[in-house]
C-alpha cells in the first residue's frame, strides 16, 4: 500500500481569525477552519451556523420553471393523468417518492414509474415512455434523468406525451425538446444555486406549484427528510442552499420522518434524534440503493410513499434482506477485481483502470470502481455485460473530470452521463478494446503526477489535550458535514498509542492515544484497515496520526472517540 501525502491548510490571517473567534465565541482552532472555508465574517458566519428557511432561492428563478408549472395546471384542470418517473437510485426514488406524495394530495389521476436497471438502464427509456402512452398518461415528470434523452423526448413527441425533466447533470450540446427542462447546470439558467441534487431540483419544482397555488409552506417542507437523504447519498455539495435543506431535512428525519423513512431507520437500527449525514451515507442511502441494484427500484418508492407503517416495515425488511445479498455479492465481485488487476503488470502500470467481466453484477459495478479508486487512487470503470452490450460505471480520483475523458471517447460509446467524479457509459462489446485504449490516453495525457497520489486533506495541527468537551460542543455547531464542508481532519504529532488488532482478520486497529508528553490524557481510537502499523505502535515508537473527532455511542453511553485516517511514525517532518 503506497504512502499517504498529508496536507495541513495553512493558518489563515491571524488578525481575521482572532476577530471571528472573538465575535463567535469560537475556539480559533475551529475559527481558522472557517477562514480557510471561505468564512470571514460575521454575517457568512451567522448564515453558516444558524441556516433559515426563508434564505432558499425563488424557484422561478430556475429557467423553464413558469413552462413547467404552467403545464402541471393544465393538465390537473383537464383530468390528463400524470406519470413521475425517476432514476433507481437513492436520489432518483427519493424524488419520485416526493413528487408523487406532494401531487397525490391535491391530485389523484397520478401514478409513478422507475425504470428496471437491467432490463431498461438508466435513465428514460422507450419501455417506460411506451408504458405511458399505453396508459394514456399525457404528461411525464422526469426525475434525477433525461437531460441528454433528446431522441427519447422526440419519441415521446411522437407518442403525444409531454415530458417536464428535472435534472441536475451536466447538459450535453442540445437539450431535449421537453415542455420544460429544469436543470441549473443549464447554461442559459440563471439559477443562483448550481449544486442541487435531481431531488432537490423535485423540491424547488412543488415549491414553485406551491407558490402558484397559494398551498401552505408546510405542505412542501414536509419533504424534507427526502431531500437530506437524496443530497447526502449523492454526494452534492453541503453548501448554500444544499446546507439548508440538509440542515432542516436532518430535524425532519430525527424529529418525525416520513413513515416509509421511519421503517428503514428502524431496520438499520439508528437512534432517533442522532441521524447525521453518516448514518445517510452508510446505513439508509444503501439500503434503499439496494432495491434498485438487486430487485426493483420499484420497491423503493412503494416504501417512501407508503402510508402504513405495518406495511412500511414489511417492505423495509425486504430491502434490508436485499442489501445483505448486495453486500456479498459487492465483496465477491471487488475481491475478483482486485485480483486480476493486481496480477497483471501491464494494468498496473497504466494511469486508468479499465476491467470487464461478462458475469459481474451490474447492481455493484459503481461501488466496485469505487472500492478499486480507495485502494489504486486511479479513475477506474468496471464494465459488465447487459442487454446485448456492456455497461460500465466509472468513478474518479480528486481533481480528475472522468466524465470530460468519456467525452472524449463519445464516438465509440451508445450512451453516457454523469458528472466530475461518477459516470456511466454503454457501448458494444466490440468497441471495449479500442476505448480502453483511447482512455487511457487522454487519462494519461491529462491527469497530473499530484493527482495520481494519494493525499489526506487536514485541517489543522490539534494536541491530543485540547481535545474537550467544549471543542466538541462547537465542531458538532459546523455540521452537517459532507462535499464542500467536510468533517475537519485535525493533526497529531508525538503521540502512542497502546491497543490491539481487532477484527475478524485483525485488519483494524483499536488503541487509546495519548500525547508523549502528556500521557495521562488519553482516548480511545479506530483506525480501520491499518494493522500493517501495528509493529511500531507496539515497539512504542512514536507516531503521528491524522484523524476526526466523533461520538460514539455504547448501551447509551456516549463519549469522544478519534476515527484514524492514516498513521506514520514520528520524525518530526512538517506536513
Amino acid at each position: 500500500m503506497r504512502e499517504k501525502i498529508w496536507k495541513i491548510e495553512p493558518f489563515a490571517d491571524r488578525e481575521l481569525v482572532t476577530t471571528l473567534s472573538s465575535q463567535l465565541q469560537l475556539n480559533e482552532v475551529l475559527s481558522n477552519i472557517l477562514v480557510n472555508r471561505g468564512i470571514t465574517n460575521f454575517d457568512l458566519a451567522r448564515d453558516f451556523f444558524r441556516p433559515e428557511l426563508s434564505n432558499l432561492h425563488d424557484p422561478f428563478l430556475m429557467k423553464d420553471m413558469k413552462e413547467a408549472i404552467e403545464r402541471i395546471t393544465y393538465a390537473i384542470k383537464n383530468n390528463e393523468k400524470i406519470l413521475v418517473y425517476g432514476d433507481y437510485d437513492v436520489d432518483g426514488t427519493s424524488s419520485v417518492g416526493m413528487v408523487y406524495k406532494f401531487f397525490k394530495n391535491w391530485y389523484k389521476n397520478i401514478s409513478y414509474y422507475i425504470p428496471d436497471r437491467y432490463s431498461e438502464g438508466y435513465g428514460i427509456s422507450i419501455k417506460g415512455i411506451d408504458h405511458a402512452a399505453e396508459t394514456n398518461v399525457k404528461l411525464v415528470i422526469a426525475l434525477d434523468c433525461g437531460i441528454k434523452a433528446v431522441e427519447k423526448i422526440k419519441y415521446a413527441t411522437e407518442k403525444n406525451v409531454d415530458f417536464i425533466i428535472c435534472d441536475h447533470h451536466t447538459p450535453g450540446d442540445e437539450l431535449p425538446k421537453a415542455v420544460a427542462v429544469l436543470d441549473p447546470k443549464r447554461a442559459d439558467c440563471e439559477y443562483p444555486f448550481k449544486e442541487l441534487s435531481g431531488c432537490g431540483v423535485g423540491f424547488k419544482l412543488i415549491q414553485a406549484y406551491a407558490i402558484a397555488m397559494n398551498i401552505e409552506e408546510k405542505h412542501v417542507l414536509q419533504y424534507l427528510d427526502f431531500v437530506a437523504v437524496s443530497i447526502a447519498s449523492d454526494i452534492v455539495p453541503i453548501v448554500g442552499e444544499n446546507r439548508i435543506l440538509t440542515y432542516y431535512g436532518l430535524e425532519k428525519l430525527n424529529a418525525d420522518p416520513s413513515i416509509g423513512m421511519r421503517a428503514i431507520i428502524e431496520v438499520a437500527e439508528i437512534s432517533f434524534g442522532k441521524i447525521d449525514i453518516t448514518d445517510i451515507v452508510f446505513k439508509i442511502g444503501p439500503r434503499i440503493n439496494a432495491a434498485g441494484r438487486i430487485d426493483s427500484g420499484q420497491m423503493a418508492v412503494d416504501l417512501l410513499v407508503c402510508d402504513n407503517i405495518t406495511v412500511a416495515r414489511e417492505i423495509s425488511q425486504h430491502i434490508d434482506a436485499d442489501n445483505q445479498t448486495r453486500k456479498e455479492i459487492d465483496r465477491e465481485i471487488t475481491l475478483e477485481a482486485i485480483d486480476q488487476l493486481s496480477l497483471s503488470d501491464d494494468l498496473l502500470k497504466k494511469r486508468s483502470t479499465v476491467l470487464f467481466n461478462p458475469h459481474w453484477h451490474k447492481g455493484v459495478i459503481g461501488i466496485v470502481a469505487s472500492r478499486l479508486v480507495e485502494q489504486f487512487h486511479k479513475p477506474t470503470i468496471i464494465f459488465t455485460r447487459s442487454n446485448g452490450m456492456i455497461t460500465g460505471s466509472a468513478r474518479s480520483v480528486t481533481g480528475f473530470n472522468v466524465y470530460d475523458a468519456i467525452v472524449e471517447c463519445a464516438d465509440l460509446l451508445e450512451n453516457y452521463g454523469g458528472h466530475m467524479y461518477a459516470a456511466g457509459l454503454s457501448m458494444l462489446e466490440e468497441n471495449l478494446e479500442e476505448f480502453t485504449e483511447r482512455f487511457e490516453n487522454v487519462v494519461a495525457t491529462n491527469i497530473k503526477p499530484a493527482q495520481i497520489i494519494q493525499k489526506i486533506h487536514c485541517d489543522s495541527l490539534l494536541q491530543i489535550t485540547q481535545i474537550t468537551p467544549k471543542l466538541w460542543a462547537q465542531l458538532k455547531a459546523l455540521r452537517p458535514f459532507g462535499p464542500g464542508n467536510m468533517a475537519p481532519v485535525f493533526v497529531a504529532q508525538n503521540v502512542s498509542g497502546v491497543g490491539q488488532c481487532v477484527g475478524k482478520t485483525g485488519a483494524h486497529l483499536r488503541l487509546m492515544i495519548s500525547d508523549k508528553d502528556n500521557p495521562q490524557t488519553q482516548f480511545p481510537a479506530i483506525a480501520f484497515n491499518q494493522s500493517q502499523h501495528w509493529l511500531p505502535i507496539a515497539n512504542k515508537e512514536p507516531i503521528d496520526i491524522c484523524f476526526t473527532i466523533e461520538e460514539n455511542e455504547y448501551r447509551g453511553k456516549f463519549s469522544l472517540q478519534l476515527r484514524i485516517k492514516d498513521i506514520k511514525i514520528h520524525t518530526g517532518a512538517t506536513y
